[in-house]
């Protein structure tokens, strides 16, 4: 049985600060039921899942440091099933594109994309394209739930 099973994240918070649990985890960002794997588009494959846990951690370490995971409701990078042109030193390179994707949201059931500051958008994909291999774009969906969905899958 589980108790907690007809509760939205919302209410489960609630509960959870009653019993006293900790502000760190209570205000994680809600995690994909499926994993990591599930903001993958098309075939999942090891080396894929590996570059989007590094331009994820990328994203989500800068939310924090630029304090503002607390002000998203849920946050995480989406790798796309498109490759692009591009220049990195003298090379061109043809390689994936990654999205971000940040939301404010009370429950879940709506939400809308977070207005991220520009600086920091800048710095998180400057720092996702010159340090995960294979990804040479990054764009930022700014897409409302409805009719979007927060996951792309």
């Amino acid at each position: 049985m589980e108790p907690l099973q007809s509760l939205f994240k919302d209410e489960v918070r609630k509960v959870g600060h009653e019993l006293n649990i900790p502000d760190a985890i209570l205000k994680r960002h809600p995690f994909p039921g499926p994993g990591l794997a599930i903001r993958i588009l098309g075939a999942v494959t090891r080396e894929k899942l590996a570059t989007l846990k590094e331009a994820d951690r990328i994203f989500i370490d800068n939310l924090i440091q630029y304090g503002l995971y607390d002000q998203v409701w849920q946050a995480g990078t989406i790798l796309l099933p498109v490759q692009s042109v591009g220049v990195m030193g003298d090379e061109r390179t043809y390689e994936n594109v990654a999205s971000l994707r940040a939301v404010t949201s009370v429950d879940g059931m709506t939400a809308d994309w977070s207005q991220l500051p520009y600086d920091f958008l800048a710095e998180t994909s400057t720092q996702i394209i010159n340090n995960v291999k294979g990804i040479n774009r990054v764009v930022y969906d700014i897409s409302s739930k409805p009719p979007s969905t927060i996951e792309w899958e």
